[in-house]
């Protein structure tokens, strides 16, 4: 049979796994960091109306521009982020990761290179891959923090055309401060200019607020988001950025034609009329959350601080036999490949229990 090395396939991309992670038949599954609350029924109610009417004109191509989703969107943001924002600054994709796909197609490709600062986002790398953009893996310190001193250095020696930042970050959960970004904004501009991209896919779990008025004054920086995590829809992969409206008009350049369904127009319009009450599940993920940091340290276990939905936690001598023995109690969660580290997403409160539980009894093994 043919397989891949037998294909004329790009270089870079032989020897290479696609993304992925498992997804197994347990009764807890706590490893993809997804909102674990169905939608409300009225949610659905009404994603049921906005597609049907969608429906009658499928026959159409959809708003190429995404005008509509686009403005609510942009109202959404500046509720929330506190930043007056409109339809101008605001860019839609299917998911966060067409968005940075788009941006790196724009502001990176061949001969080009961007940066990430690592353990973060591992997309990150592999879009850049993907779009034939050079990827530098930038340093973190000990505790999972951007090394500022050695963060500047390296986008001064390096000279990247795109950085990435991710806050909270993919999978330590922890913050940048917003000192820090502007810090290695400036580093930037000073060594190409380049692209900054803040990833806040994670942002409304945070204790913080958003970065979003860090826009003001700098056209470089891209404040990337998500409808998967904060608004329960991992399903409908839902994407967008804000920045300045140079930026906005420079991704369309490589968007493909008619890139959002209607059908996905409509189920977030429907989505982003209910914000107020998909930000109550977020409350409560953010406080399952804290009590999962409280009980993982009261067992005995390493635990980084989070403001996201999911919590690293640790340290394992065997990493992989320490996952294992918690899927043998019927609970997921995730490998990130950090060295002695695990990483579990807050679920429910009976999925939570039943992940407290399976740790007991690891840890109650690991003393024997």
């Amino acid at each position: 049979m043919t397989g891949i090395d037998d294909l004329p396939v790009r270089d870079e991309l032989r020897g290479k796994s696609p993304y992925g992670a498992p997804q197994l038949d347990v009764p807890v599954r706590l490893n993809t960091n997804e909102n674990p609350y169905p939608l409300p029924e009225p949610l659905v109610e009404r994603i049921a109306e906005r597609v049907r009417e969608a429906a009658r004109n499928l026959n159409r191509y959809p708003d190429r521009d995404a005008v509509q989703l686009r403005t609510e969107l942009a109202k959404y943001l500046t509720k929330t982020g506190h930043y007056a924002l409109g339809v101008e600054n605001v860019w839609a994709a299917n998911g966060s990761n067409e968005v940075i796909q788009q941006l790196l197609q724009t502001f990176g490709g061949p001969g080009r290179t961007a940066i990430g600062f690592e353990p973060s986002y591992s997309m990150h790398a592999l879009i850049a891959r993907g779009t034939g953009t050079g990827w530098i893996s930038g340093p973190r310190g000990e505790d999972f923090t951007i090394d500022l001193a050695a963060a500047e250095r390296a986008i001064a020696e390096h000279k990247p055309d795109v950085v990435f930042i991710t806050t909270p970050n993919n999978p330590t959960g922890n913050t940048v401060p917003p000192e820090t970004v502007l810090a290695l904004y400036e580093a930037a501009q000073a060594a190409k200019p380049s692209m900054v991209v803040v990833d806040e896919a994670y942002i409304e779990f945070s204790h913080g607020d958003s970065l979003l008025p860090l826009l003001d004054g700098r056209p470089n920086l891209v404040i990337s988001r998500t409808m998967s995590k904060a608004f329960g829809a991992a399903g409908l992969r839902l994407g967008y950025l804000a920045a300045d409206p140079a930026v906005v008009d420079a991704v369309q350049l490589v968007r493909l034609p008619y890139h959002l369904s209607a059908v996905t127009q409509a189920t977030a319009l429907a989505a982003l009329e209910h914000t107020d009450t998909l930000l109550g599940y977020v409350e409560q993920l953010k406080t399952e959350r804290d009590r999962l940091v409280t009980e993982l340290r009261a067992i005995g276990y390493d635990v980084t601080e989070s403001d996201a939905n999911f919590v690293q936690f640790g340290r394992f001598t065997d990493t992989q036999a320490a996952w294992r023995r918690i899927l043998d109690h019927g609970v997921l969660v995730r490998d990130n490949g950090v060295p002695g580290w695990l990483r579990v997403s807050a679920g429910t409160p009976e999925e939570n229990d039943a992940f407290l539980d399976a740790v007991r009894e690891l840890k109650k093994e690991l003393d024997a």
